[in-house]
């Protein structure tokens, strides 16, 4: 008996399809993961530690650049706003950015900064899978070139004529401070543009645009306060979207899928897609809002681009590392 797709599942597919044709502007702070593989050799003789053979060492776009590169895999055009060292790590994290389509002219290397890398060295025998053991962060200060600052809010103001939609990618590391949320604002004004804000530590001083994807421990630790309950998310949840004057906010909850709340609308919990425990959690949240964003851009109601999120989010994190799901990947999901 052939597979018949459901109403909501030509609605999304429909949403798929036009993703190629949307442009999306990222700013924030892109990162270098970079994943360091050995094979264990024995314990040294120094201290009771591991002595690894080294296998292979790969860099992969981090932060903002993830967010990027999941766009592009989607199928969207997308520029990236961002600022890199004039290392080795940048000039790596610049080149399989090109590599994966993102384009990088907005993309500014600085000898005064330092490209932010995080080392996560993965250990395993021979025959078995590699597992993480320790990650290694290098971290340069906060960007403070005011000149360096100001070209990347004119770098923003001009995609932002081009976009579809914008995201704001933050990771504390300087890009998206007040001058730049400012600049994203009266960008995004003009022509009544969606902003998707995705701020690890500071999403309360990202107000006044479309919507956020905090997770759950991040509404807590934003409130103050904790909760036992499904309601009680949604009424602190409810709480901090009013406080921050979205439209809307996606909530991510791990296994226990997403709970979106829209203004004027009662709460939507969507429960996870696909296994329940998770391969790899690393840089999900940056394909959570590449795909609730893409959507948004295409015309997508927030209860539908909650829904491809959740699907995307569901299908990354059953990789390993730092990855991105395809538009292909995505489309099987829906239709599955």
């Amino acid at each position: 008996m052939a597979f018949e797709p459901g109403e909501q599942q030509e609605r999304l597919r429909a949403l798929i399809n036009r993703f190629q044709e949307r442009r999306i502007v990222v700013v924030g702070d892109a990162v270098a993961d970079r994943f360091l593989y050995g094979e264990i050799s024995r314990v040294s003789r120094e201290a009771p530690v591991l002595i690894l053979r080294h296998e292979r060492t790969e860099t992969i776009p981090g932060g903002a650049a993830n967010c990027a590169v999941n766009l592009a895999a989607l199928g969207a055009r997308v520029a990236l706003v961002a600022v890199v060292g004039e290392d080795e790590a940048g000039r790596a994290l610049l080149s399989k950015l090109d590599a994966c389509g993102v384009e990088t002219g907005s993309v500014r290397q600085s000898s005064a900064v330092q490209t932010t890398t995080k080392v996560r060295i993965l250990a395993g025998q021979l025959h078995s899978a590699r597992q993480q053991v320790i990650r290694v962060d290098y971290e340069g200060q906060p960007l403070s070139d005011e000149s360096l600052r100001s070209e990347l809010r004119s770098c923003l103001m001009s995609e932002a004529v081009k976009a579809d939609a914008i995201i704001i990618s933050d990771y504390n590391y300087g890009v998206a401070d007040a001058l730049m949320a400012g600049a994203v604002r009266a960008s995004s004004a003009v022509r009544s543009l969606p902003v998707l804000v995705d701020s690890r530590f500071r999403l309360s001083e990202f107000q006044g645009f479309t919507s956020g994807t905090p997770n759950e421990a991040e509404v807590e630790q934003l409130l103050g306060m904790s909760h036992t309950n499904l309601s009680g998310l949604e009424a602190a949840g409810e709480q901090l979207r009013a406080r921050l004057g979205y439209r809307s906010l996606l909530i991510t909850r791990g296994s226990h899928g997403m709970v979106l709340l829209e203004e004027g609308a009662e709460a939507l919990h969507i429960e996870a897609v696909g296994a329940l425990e998770a391969v790899d959690g690393t840089g999900a949240g940056d394909t959570v809002i590449a795909a609730y964003a893409l959507a948004l851009a295409s015309g997508a109601t927030f209860a539908d681009a909650a829904l491809l999120a959740n699907h995307a989010g569901g299908l990354v994190v059953m990789k390993r590392g730092t990855a991105s799901v395809d538009q292909h990947e995505l489309l099987s999901s829906v239709l599955r």
